[in-house]
C-alpha cells in the first residue's frame, strides 16, 4: 500500500511538472521575443533605403537637370535626409506610429523616443530600430517632391514647406495606413508605401509644380538632361535599394519578404522594357532616359502591392505601370503644360494610384497572391476609396501649406537668380569647376 501511495506522488509531482513546463511554454510564446535574423534584415534595409535618397536619389535627380543647378538638387536630397530625421525624432514618429485616433497619434507620447530603449520590441525587433526603418520613409517622401519644382524653387521655403508636409500631410496619412488608424481598419492593402509615400509625394508635386510655376522659357526652351550618365547611377542605387524599401516592409526575414524582393525585380523589369518599347516604336530608338524612368515607375507601382501579389501580379503592374506612367509623364502633361521638372506625379503619383488599386485585385490567388479567395470588388472599392481621399487630402494639404510658405518667405528665386542657377545663387558653389 505505501508503495502504491509513493508511486501515486510521484506521479502527481510529475504530471503538475508537464503542466507547469507547458504554462511556462505557453507564457514564453506569446509574449514577444528578440529575432537577430529578422532584427539582422531590417539593419540591412534601413540602410538601404536611406540609400536611395542620399546618394540614390540626389544623383537620379541631379543628371536631369541642367549644369548650373546639379548641386542644388544635391544639396537638397542631403539636407532633407538630415532634416525629415531630426523632425521624425522630435515628433514625427509620435505623430504616426502613437496610439490614437482614428486619423493621427499623439503629439509627446513618443517623442525623442520617450520610454523607449533598446530593450524596447516591436515585434520581434527593437523598436528603436522600427523607428528608424521608418524614418527613412520619411526622408525619401518629401525629397521625392523636390524634383517637381527643381531649378526654381527657393532653399529655405523648400525646407518650411517639407517640414509642416511631413506633420500635417505624411504623419497622419501614415498613421491611418499603417499605425492603427482609418484605413488598416478598413483592411487597406499598402505593403510598403504606395498611399503612404507614392500618392502623397506626386499629389503633392503636381501641386507646388503649378503653385510654383513653370521654369523660365518653359516649354519652348529645351531643358535636356545634363548628365545621364549620372541619373543611371542613381537609378541603379535606387533599384538596389528598393529591395530594402519593399522587402524590409515584411519586418522579418522569412519568405513574405523573398516574395516581395521577387515581385519589386519582376514589376520594374517588366516597366522599364514597356517604357523602352514605347518609346522605340513612337521615336524610332529607345532611350536610356526612358528605360530609367520606367524601372522607377514600375518600382513605385508595386511597393503598395509587393507583399501581397506573386510574380504574375507583378508582371501585370510592371505593364500597367508602364505604359501608364509614360502616357502622363508625356501626353498628359504636355497637353495642360504643367512644369512637373523630373515628373514626379507622371511616375510617383500615377504609379502608387495604379498599384494601389491593382493590389485589390492581384492578391487574389488566382494571380498567384496571397490572399486566397480574396472578394476582389469589395477590395478594389476599399483600394479606391482610400486612394482617392488621399489624392484630395494630400491636394488641398499641400495647396494651404505652400500659400503659407509662399506668404512668409515667398516660394520661388526671382528671374535672375534662376537664370543664373541655383548653385550659384542659392549656395555661393558650382557642381563642376572646369
Amino acid at each position: 500500500m505505501r508503495a502504491v501511495c509513493q508511486r501515486l506522488r510521484w506521479g502527481l509531482f510529475a504530471f503538475c511538472g508537464v503542466l507547469f513546463s507547458r504554462a511556462a511554454a505557453a507564457q514564453e510564446a506569446a509574449e514577444p521575443s528578440l529575432d537577430t535574423g529578422d532584427t539582422a534584415w531590417i539593419l540591412a534595409s534601413t540602410a538601404l533605403v536611406l540609400f536611395m535618397t542620399i546618394p540614390g536619389l540626389a544623383l537620379f535627380y541631379g543628371g536631369l537637370v541642367r549644369t548650373k543647378n546639379v548641386l542644388s538638387l544635391v544639396m537638397q536630397c542631403l539636407i532633407m535626409a538630415s532634416l525629415m530625421s531630426v523632425v521624425w525624432l522630435i515628433t514625427g514618429y509620435s505623430l504616426a506610429f502613437d496610439e490614437g485616433g482614428t486619423f493621427i497619434g499623439s503629439f509627446g507620447g513618443k517623442a525623442f523616443l520617450a520610454g523607449i530603449d533598446s530593450s524596447v520590441l516591436s515585434g520581434t525587433i527593437p523598436e528603436v530600430l522600427f523607428f528608424a526603418f521608418q524614418m527613412t520613409f520619411a526622408v525619401i517622401t518629401p525629397a521625392l517632391i523636390i524634383g517637381a519644382f527643381a531649378e526654381r524653387i527657393r532653399f529655405s521655403s523648400m525646407l518650411l514647406f517639407s517640414t509642416l508636409w511631413l506633420l500635417v500631410v505624411y504623419a497622419p496619412i501614415c498613421h491611418m495606413t499603417w499605425g492603427g488608424g482609418l484605413f488598416s481598419q478598413w483592411g487597406v492593402f499598402d505593403f510598403a508605401g504606395g498611399i503612404v509615400v507614392h500618392i502623397t509625394a506626386g499629389v503633392a508635386a503636381l501641386v507646388a509644380c503649378i503653385m510654383v510655376g513653370a521654369r523660365d522659357g518653359y516649354p519652348k526652351t529645351p531643358t535636356p538632361p545634363h548628365n545621364l550618365t549620372m541619373t543611371f547611377t542613381g537609378t541603379a542605387m535606387l533599384w538596389v535599394g528598393w529591395f530594402g524599401f519593399n522587402a524590409g516592409s515584411a519586418l522579418g526575414a522569412n519568405g513574405d519578404a523573398a516574395m516581395a524582393l521577387v515581385a519589386t525585380h519582376i514589376s520594374a523589369s517588366v516597366a522599364t522594357l514597356t517604357w523602352m518599347s514605347i518609346e522605340w516604336v513612337k521615336f524610332g530608338k529607345p532611350s536610356l532616359l526612358g528605360a530609367a524612368t520606367g524601372s522607377i515607375a514600375g518600382l513605385a507601382a508595386v511597393t503598395p502591392a509587393s507583399g501581397f501579389v506573386g510574380p504574375v501580379g507583378a508582371l501585370i503592374i510592371g505593364l500597367a505601370s508602364g505604359s501608364l506612367c509614360w502616357y502622363f509623364a508625356t501626353a498628359v502633361k504636355n497637353r495642360f503644360g504643367y512644369d512637373d521638372s523630373l515628373d514626379v506625379f507622371g511616375v510617383h503619383g500615377v504609379g502608387g494610384f495604379v498599384g494601389t488599386v491593382l493590389a485589390g485585385l492581384l492578391a487574389h490567388e488566382y494571380f498567384g497572391g496571397n490572399q486566397g479567395d480574396l472578394a476582389v470588388g469589395a477590395q478594389l472599392g476599399v483600394q479606391l476609396k482610400a486612394a482617392v481621399i488621399v489624392v484630395v487630402y494630400t491636394a488641398v494639404a499641400s495647396a494651404v501649406l505652400l500659400k503659407i510658405v509662399d506668404v512668409v518667405l515667398g516660394l520661388r528665386v526671382d528671374a535672375d537668380e534662376e537664370r543664373q542657377g541655383l548653385d550659384l545663387t542659392s549656395h555661393n558653389e558650382s557642381g563642376y569647376n572646369y
